[in-house]
């Protein structure tokens, strides 16, 4: 049985600790917002925060994540939407939506580290694949909100 801390709250699951952390939250935690793309850690769909870090939950093991802070799209604001989810909502964003979730969390990651990031700073954070090609949207919406005073 893993304990995991997952959007403020431990949780227990009895699965093998070597289940990638993604499985983990979809199947046992019911948990779904991050989505299975590649499964290699390529695409980012699966994308979700780790003591504030972004990771690839398909390819970070629940005993790798046991112990620590872990966030969801579905646990990253408790009153409504979060400043990023409203910014892409605001900018356009998504399209199909289906990389959005990892992507948003991506975001939120940056700000926090840069929250004035330039086009290079975007760039190699923003490492999610979008098959809808919204890149240029993402830059947008990470822009406008560099520019608000938190």
């Amino acid at each position: 049985m893993l304990k995991l801390n997952v959007n403020g709250r431990v949780r227990e699951a009895d699965v093998e600790p070597e289940m990638p952390l993604l499985w983990v939250l979809r199947d046992h935690l019911n948990l779904t917002g991050a989505k299975y793309g590649c499964g290699i850690g390529v695409c980012g769909a699966c994308t979700v925060l780790v003591d504030g870090a972004a990771v690839r939950a398909c390819a970070v093991t629940a005993a790798e994540a046991a112990g620590k802070r872990i966030v969801t799209i579905e646990g990253l604001s408790e009153k409504g939407l979060h400043r990023v989810q409203q910014a892409w909502i605001e900018h356009e964003v998504p399209q199909c939506g289906y990389c959005q979730t990892g992507m948003i969390l991506s975001a939120v990651a940056l700000l926090e580290k840069k929250p004035k990031p330039t086009d290079a700073d975007i760039d190699a954070a923003m490492t999610n694949l979008c098959r809808c090609g919204t890149y240029g949207r993402v830059r947008a919406a990470i822009h406008a909100l560099a520019a608000q005073k938190a």
